[in-house]
C-alpha cells in the first residue's frame, strides 16, 4: 500500500525536500563537470605551450647543454627520439620512465591525452612532434593533475554542501507552511467547537484578500445563513407545536367530555365539532407539508400555463366567480410554473381576501412582455405598511380581527410567498385606496414565433 503523508504540511516538506534534492544533485554534479573541464582545459593548454616552447628552442639551438630548465606550471618535460630514447629532459622529467610511446603522425604534429601511472598519478600530456620527418623526435610535457580533479573526491565534497542546503530548505518549507496553514488550523480548531445548539460563534478572520482570508469569510457567511436557517426552524417548530396543539386539545376534550358524560352529551354536536378539528389539523399538516416540499428546491415539473385562463377556472372551480368586482383578466399572459401550485396561491389570497375583507374581491391578471401580474384586492380594514412583511411569516397574526376564530392556519400566506419565490417571482403588498391589495409578480414567457 503506498503511503502518503495525511498532512498537508509534512506532504508539502516531503515534496519540497525531494524537488530540492534533485535539482540540487544535477547542480552539484554540472558543477563538478564545468570545474573539471575547465581544469583539463587549462592543463592542457599549460602541456601544450611548454611542449611549443622546448621544440622551438630545440629547432633554433637555443637549448644549452645538460638538462632542459625546468618551466613554471609543467611538471615533466621529455624529448624522445624515433628509437623511444630520452635525449633530453628537465630534471623530473629525467627521474621518471618514459612518459608515453605514442608518437604523433607527420599530418597531426600534435596531441593530447590524459595517462595515469601509478608512481605518479594522472597527468594532462601534450606530445608535440618537432618536424614533419620520418626520424623526427617528439616532445613530451605532463602536467600533474590534481588529485580532486582525477577521481570522484570533487562530487564527495560537495556532497555535505548539497546535504546541508536540502536540510535548510525542508526546515524552511516545514515552518512557512506550518505559518501559512496556521490560520486554516485556528478556523479548524473554531469550527469544532461550534455545535447545533450555539451557532452565534464564528471563525478568525486573517486580514487581507488571499484565498484563507475568502475562505474565513465564506465560513463566517455559511454560518450566518446557518444560524439564520436554524433559528428560523426553531421558532417554526414552536409554532407549528403551539398551533397544533390548540385543535389537538380541544378535540381530546370533546372526545373526553362525551366519554365521561354519554348520557348528557349531543353526539351529533360532539362529531361536528371533531370533525371542525380534524379539518383545522389537516389544513395545518397539508400548509406545513407544503411548506417543506418548497423548502427542500427540488426541481419542479413546470408547465406553459395561461395565468388568465388559471384563475378564471379557479373562480369558476370554488364558486366564487360572483366575488371578482370588476375582474380583468387578460388573455394570453403566459407563465411557465406548476399549476397546482400556481392555483393554491390564488386560492390563499382568495381565502384571506374574503375573510377579512368584507366579502367583495377584486382580480386582475395583466402581463407586460416580460412580467406577468396577479393582482387581488379586497374591500376590508387593509394592513399597516409597517406590517405587510410580518404578514407573509408563518404563524403571524396581526390582531383579534385576524383570529384562529376567523378560520385559517396562519400558513396561507408564507405559502403563497414561498411558491412564488420557488417560481422565480415575488409576492408582495401594494398601497391601495381600499382595503389590501396582493401583488404576485412572475416571469413572463416569451411569444413562440
Amino acid at each position: 500500500m503506498r503511503m502518503r503523508p495525511r498532512s498537508i504540511r509534512a506532504r508539502d516538506t516531503l515534496i519540497a525536500t525531494i524537488l530540492s534534492a534533485l535539482v540540487l544533485t544535477v547542480l552539484a554534479a554540472g558543477s563538478a563537470k564545468l570545474v573539471r573541464q575547465s581544469m583539463q582545459m587549462r592543463l592542457k593548454g599549460d602541456a601544450l605551450q611548454a611542449a611549443t616552447q622546448i621544440s622551438e628552442a630545440r629547432r633554433g639551438g637555443l637549448l644549452p647543454p645538460g638538462p632542459i630548465p625546468d618551466l613554471d606550471g609543467v611538471d615533466y618535460v621529455q624529448v624522445v627520439n624515433v628509437h623511444g630514447q630520452v635525449v633530453a629532459a628537465t630534471r623530473r622529467g629525467a627521474e621518471i620512465p618514459l612518459l608515453s610511446s605514442f608518437r604523433p603522425p607527420p599530418t597531426e604534429r600534435i596531441k593530447t591525452s590524459t595517462v595515469c601511472r601509478p608512481a605518479i598519478g594522472c597527468l594532462q600530456l601534450a606530445a608535440l612532434r618537432m618536424t614533419a620527418a620520418a626520424d623526427s623526435d617528439v616532445v613530451y610535457a605532463a602536467v600533474r593533475v590534481p588529485p580532486l580533479m582525477s577521481d570522484h573526491r570533487l562530487e564527495l565534497l560537495l556532497l555535505p554542501g548539497v546535504l546541508l542546503l536540502v536540510l535548510l530548505t525542508a526546515i524552511f518549507t516545514w515552518f512557512m507552511v506550518g505559518h501559512t496553514l496556521r490560520p486554516i488550523e485556528a478556523i479548524s480548531a473554531q469550527l469544532a467547537e461550534i455545535s447545533g445548539t450555539d451557532l452565534s460563534r464564528r471563525v478568525p478572520q486573517p486580514s487581507g484578500d488571499d484565498e484563507i482570508a475568502r475562505l474565513a469569510r465564506t465560513a463566517n457567511e455559511t454560518l450566518d445563513r446557518l444560524e439564520r436557517c436554524v433559528e428560523e426552524q426553531r421558532r417554526f417548530a414552536a409554532d407549528a407545536s403551539h398551533e397544533l396543539r390548540t385543535p389537538i386539545t380541544g378535540l381530546r376534550a370533546e372526545l373526553e367530555s362525551a366519554l365521561m358524560y354519554p348520557h348528557e352529551t349531543d353526539l351529533l354536536a360532539t362529531v361536528r365539532a371533531a370533525l371542525r378539528g380534524t379539518d383545522r389539523l389537516e389544513a395545518i399538516t397539508t400548509d406545513l407539508l407544503m411548506l417543506a416540499r418548497l423548502g427542500t428546491g427540488g426541481p419542479q415539473v413546470t408547465e406553459r400555463i395561461d395565468l388568465g385562463h388559471l384563475v378564471e377556472e379557479e373562480l369558476s372551480r370554488r364558486g366564487t366567480s360572483r366575488l371578482a368586482i370588476g375582474a380583468d383578466l387578460e388573455a394570453g399572459v403566459m407563465v411557465d410554473g406548476v399549476p397546482m401550485q400556481l392555483a393554491r396561491v390564488l386560492g390563499n389570497l382568495l381565502d384571506n381576501a374574503k375573510r377579512y375583507g368584507g366579502g367583495i374581491v377584486d382580480v386582475v391578471v395583466c402581463g407586460d412582455g416580460t412580467e406577468a401580474m396577479l393582482v387581488v384586492t379586497d374591500n376590508g380594514p387593509g394592513i399597516a405598511p409597517a406590517d405587510r412583511e410580518r404578514v407573509f411569516q408563518r404563524f403571524t397574526r396581526l390582531d383579534s380581527a385576524r383570529s384562529r376564530s376567523a378560520g385559517g392556519t396562519g400558513l396561507g400566506l408564507a405559502v403563497a410567498r414561498d411558491i412564488a419565490t420557488a417560481h422565480g417571482g415575488t409576492l408582495r403588498i401594494a398601497n391601495s385606496p381600499r382595503g389590501a391589495r396582493f401583488i404576485l409578480r412572475l416571469p413572463q414567457s416569451p411569444v413562440p414565433e
